[in-house]
């Protein structure tokens, strides 16, 4: 089994006073495989429902949520399942498919008696399953998103020692150089990690096989699979359907990424999805992309200024694959070889970015750049930390970070604000900035929020008396 990082999340939800899990992601990045392990490992007793493949078991959910009678109902479809109270994990997999049986997760919570954790993958898209008639549990459910793995998770399950990987990280850390040969061997492993991308299969057959070809038509099956989805939604009566003419635009916007991001400036142009119909027309086929799960949005801000969302511009924006693995086996049969050699440089820089936009979102952050409306200069991302804009440049080489160095020397033009630049190289620093090998952006954690705030002593407020 892949080690992944969700593993110590569901465990931590386990341990403590919890409401029934919901684990929302992109097909095929193992949530079922993990939560059914899960289950396995943990409880007397895991029932699992498949709610796609198993039609007849949504009748369970049509009646009264009483929670016996659905036990009751399930079991007479699933004759091994076996209810223990305080001992049983049950999982809805594929929960989407069944609006009643997400409803009812209200009543399992109520109840008690059994844990529950549900999977879907496409519980974000409007109108690809029937409105949620009886509603949404809100506050009676927990909620997380499963991602690829990310780097770290990758390194960790080649078998590289974990002191290893806590020596790299804890020198990323304090700033310090990586000893030699532990920085070649990250930077190889990091070019694997950029053609394998974090797809649990594909990520399977490479530690097995090595086989970057058998890894590719795995890669390349996936997007077919996903995109077999594409569109897909129930009518009034309950019954399968497809719309076409959305399923067209998801798949012609998906299709126009490898030419978007070979651009100069990569924002995102509808003029180059190639299929019928205007821009608002074709951002559903988009939008439809994001709620998927397959690809994330990084937009342009006015200015270079915290917060970023306040100067966020809505309407400019570029797109990345949430798995850099999945892009590059969109690209040309000699990319991958060329990646192994160290020259990641083709499609301008795109696969390096591409690199730091996934972990950003995987990390749960926000992507934000920065394209001056005169062109020039244009900072690959920003993030915020610590209520600061932080500024962020990626090279797919060592090339000179310009657009940084020009908005740092410009402090009464964009601000005073920490710098990062990502490159192929070892730790260092420049003038105003820190530099960072590209792999350390797998080891970056998502900036802490204090949401414990201090307590105001009021023991000892009066009012004032007239003197």
């Amino acid at each position: 089994m892949l080690k992944r990082s969700i593993w110590n999340d569901l465990i931590a939800w386990k341990e403590k006073k919890h409401h029934p899990m919901v684990i929302k992601g992109l097909r095929q990045i193992g949530k079922t495989y993990i939560v059914r392990k899960f289950g396995e490992e943990f409880y007397e007793s895991c029932v699992y429902v498949d709610l796609r493949a198993d039609k007849t078991i949504h009748k369970a959910f049509d009646g009264d949520f009483d929670v016996d009678q659905m036990v009751m109902s399930i079991s007479a479809v699933n004759k091994k399942a076996r209810f223990i109270p305080g001992k049983t994990l049950i999982v809805f997999d594929e929960i989407q498919d069944c609006p009643n049986a997400r409803s009812s997760l209200k009543y399992w919570d109520l109840d008690g008696r059994y844990d529950v954790i549900a999977t879907g993958s496409f519980l974000g898209v409007k109108g690809f399953r029937e409105p949620y008639k009886r509603g949404v549990p809100v506050g009676y459910e927990d909620q997380i998103t499963m991602y690829p793995l990310t780097f770290r998770e990758f390194i960790e399950n080649t078998g590289l020692n974990n002191d290893v990987i806590e020596y790299v990280n804890k020198s990323l850390k304090e700033h310090k150089a990586i000893e030699k040969t532990i920085h070649e061997s990250m930077r190889s492993l990091y070019l694997q990690y950029l053609i394998v991308g974090g797809m649990p299969e594909a990520c399977n057959a490479f530690f097995e096989t090595h086989d970057l070809n058998a890894v590719r038509k795995i890669q390349q099956r996936i997007i077919n699979s996903i995109k077999d989805d594409f569109g897909r939604y129930k009518d009034a009566g309950g019954n399968d359907k497809v719309n076409e003419v959305l399923k067209l635009r998801a798949e012609a916007c998906l299709d126009s990424l490898p030419t978007q991001l070979s651009k100069e400036y990569k924002k995102f142009k509808y003029s180059l999805v190639n299929v019928r119909g205007n821009s608002p027309e074709k951002a559903d086929g988009l939008q439809y992309l994001e709620d998927v799960g397959i690809v994330i949005k990084s937009y342009n801000t006015k200015e270079i200024a915290f917060p970023l969302e306040g100067a966020k511009i809505s309407s400019e924006f570029k797109v990345f694959y949430i798995d850099t693995g999945l892009l590059i086996s969109q690209l040309g049969d000699e990319v991958p070889q060329k990646i192994l050699s160290g020259d990641i440089s083709s499609y301008k820089g795109a696969i390096a970015e591409n690199m730091v936009a996934s972990a950003f979102a995987t990390s749960g952050m926000k992507l934000y750049y920065f394209h001056d409306p005169t062109g020039s200069p244009e900072l690959d991302f920003l993030f915020e930390k610590d209520g600061e804009a932080v500024i962020v440049e990626c090279k797919a080489s060592n090339n000179r970070a310009t657009s940084m160095k020009f908005v740092i020397s410009k402090p009464t033009r964009f601000g005073v604000h920490p710098a990062i630049k990502f490159a192929d190289t070892n730790v260092g620093s420049g003038e105003g900035f820190s530099t960072l090998p590209l792999y350390a952006i797998g080891f970056m954690e998502r900036p802490k929020e204090k949401n414990i705030v201090d307590m105001v002593d009021v023991s000892n407020l009066k009012v004032p008396t007239d003197s």
